[in-house]
């Protein structure tokens, strides 16, 4: 069997696309998926996001992580699969989509998508950091060394933890800048290990940081090790809202792949 498939990035967040309209790609196949993702023997991404019809929205967003397996909700996947939608004529500058996290709004303006991420009501202050879930589970630390930081020997630590061992959790790694804006390392989940950038995982860092006191600022600029992200949101009397993760998505190429 032949699959056309499509690869993006954003902000280096990298993802193998495929138009699963008509439900030919198996799901199930957690190996293949796994190859597809695997840098050496397949395209390479650190996910597989296929697009799927729905009967009430533009389309759906079906992710999996690069272990193969069906993940939660992926903001910078999010993104580029929206660009992905407009490459297929699916949509020209808005777009209304389900993903496993439920409904997202878009914006696409050239290269720059706007992606609605769901409301979040509850923050955990932890000893060391924040714990929220963007869509996705993360933990949010300062870490004064960032660029030297081994990020997969401490995310991993932190990731298979006693406090996080039922699920896991992502692991963000902040340092403030004189700006105002800060700068993010990320382990993912599902990747185990770093990567580029991470959109829930920005997300998490500019609400932590404000819950946190460390900012009173509603658009929070986040450099990542793959480019900036900006993160806008409100505040209400349940915690944020009216979210926006905001950044580039573009195309890298297309392909066949056989097997």
């Amino acid at each position: 069997m032949e699959h056309t498939f499509y690869k993006y990035q954003g902000t280096g967040n990298d993802f193998v696309m495929i138009d699963n309209r008509q439900l030919t790609f198996d799901k199930n196949d957690t190996k293949r998926i796994s190859m597809l993702c695997n840098r050496r023997f397949g395209v390479g991404g650190d996910g597989l996001i296929l697009l799927e019809h729905h009967l009430k929205y533009d389309f759906k967003m079906v992710y999996f992580n690069a272990d193969g397996n069906e993940s939660s909700m992926c903001g910078n996947g999010g993104r580029c699969l929206v660009a992905f939608a407009k490459q297929l004529g699916l949509i020209r500058s808005k777009a209304v989509f389900e993903a496993i996290d439920g409904m997202h709004e878009a914006v696409i303006n050239d290269n720059e998508v706007k992606l609605q991420m769901q409301n979040v009501t509850n923050i955990q202050r932890l000893e060391a950091g924040s714990f929220l879930d963007t869509g996705s589970p993360h933990y949010v630390t300062f870490n004064e060394q960032l660029e030297n930081l081994d990020v997969k020997t401490v995310g991993a630590a932190i990731r298979y933890n006693e406090n996080f061992k039922v699920k896991g959790t992502n692991v963000n790694f902040v340092k403030p800048n004189a700006s105002g804006s800060f700068d993010v390392r990320t382990y993912e989940r599902g990747v185990e290990d770093e990567t580029l950038s991470c959109g829930t995982g920005v997300t998490a860092v500019a609400l932590a940081m404000h819950n946190s006191g460390e900012t009173d600022a509603e658009l929070i600029t986040l450099h990542t090790k793959g480019g900036t992200l900006q993160v806008a949101f409100e505040t209400s009397n349940e915690g944020y809202k009216n979210i926006w993760l905001i950044g580039e998505a573009n195309f890298v190429f297309k392909g066949i792949i056989s097997w």
